[in-house]
């Protein structure tokens, strides 16, 4: 009987493991649901990926590690890894990266002012995290006829732009199935492990995937709606009611063995779910530049 509880409680954990968004075991399988996006990865970068990330883990003592994206430089290519602690999955994240999928490094966390001046920077990344733009700061100083432009040179290292750019992407295009994480009465953010994966019908409405972030913005939910959520699960705000509208794009591929959704304002955003299972996760690949004229061209 003991044997039998060993064996069914690693067969559990072996399964609930397989289900972890881009983590290191499920990495080839994930990889293969975006790759009609163009989103692939060499034999040689699978296999650096999946023993790095798992040493990855285990230095820094995280809960899981998951493959972010990537972002491609002039020069070179900055691979982005989550690491996601065990306390709270939605607050004890941090982002690394790295540019030979073997050694990672932590990106800094930034004051909001400074991450204000790094999403002011423009055009690609060199590829190069020592690199130093060059801001400058125009401020009229004085009142009246006296009043002058003073200019400041700002230097930001390209380290301090990635992370920038990097918590934007995250913050604009992080999206989960509902129901895939519960709150707990304590305010904990955990995976919801008795998730099943949306049916057929729901996974075709944009209403059914949330932003994974701590911003739920209920004033445009009338009555009627609100009295029908479930706070353990509909705590997080879901992506219908995006600015523009239609910056998703949601497709049904294999049959509709598989969702596909693509965002229009970060293009290079892919995100997929496979209906009636737990398999679910999003992964980055572009310059790491925002599509400021969608508002134009749709």
């Amino acid at each position: 009987l003991l044997h039998y509880t060993r064996s069914f409680k690693l067969s559990y954990y072996n399964e609930y493991k397989s289900y972890l968004r881009m983590d290191s075991e499920g990495l080839s399988l994930s990889v293969e649901y975006v790759a009609n996006a163009g989103i692939v990865l060499s034999t040689e970068q699978k296999a650096a990926l999946q023993t790095s990330l798992v040493i990855l883990q285990s230095d820094q003592k995280f809960h899981k590690v998951q493959l972010w994206g990537k972002i491609v430089a002039v020069k070179d290519a900055y691979y982005i890894a989550c690491g996601v602690g065990s306390n709270n999955e939605l607050k004890d994240r941090k982002f690394l990266y790295s540019q030979d999928c073997m050694k990672w490094c932590i990106l800094p966390v930034l004051t909001e002012s400074r991450a204000a001046i790094c999403r002011q920077l423009n055009g690609r990344f060199i590829g190069d995290p020592s690199y130093e733009y060059e801001h400058i700061e125009t401020k009229i100083v004085g009142e009246g006829e006296e009043a002058e432009e003073e200019t400041n040179t700002v230097l930001v290292k390209e380290e301090d732009r990635l992370a920038a750019v990097v918590e934007e992407i995250d913050r604009d295009v992080a999206i989960v199935p509902r129901g895939a994480y519960v709150k707990t009465a304590n305010g904990r953010v955990i995976t919801n492990r008795s998730f099943e994966g949306l049916n057929n019908l729901d996974c075709k409405k944009l209403c059914n995937y949330f932003h994974f972030k701590l911003t739920p913005n209920t004033d445009s939910i009338n009555l009627l709606a609100k009295a029908s959520l479930d706070p353990s699960i509909d705590f997080l705000e879901h992506i219908e009611n995006d600015y523009p509208k239609g910056c998703w794009v949601l497709q049904s591929e294999r049959g509709s063995g598989l969702v596909v959704l693509k965002s229009l304002l970060w293009l290079g955003f892919v995100f997929y779910h496979v209906p009636g299972t737990k398999k679910f996760g999003g992964v980055y690949y572009g310059t790491g530049e925002k599509n400021i004229d969608l508002p134009f061209m749709l």
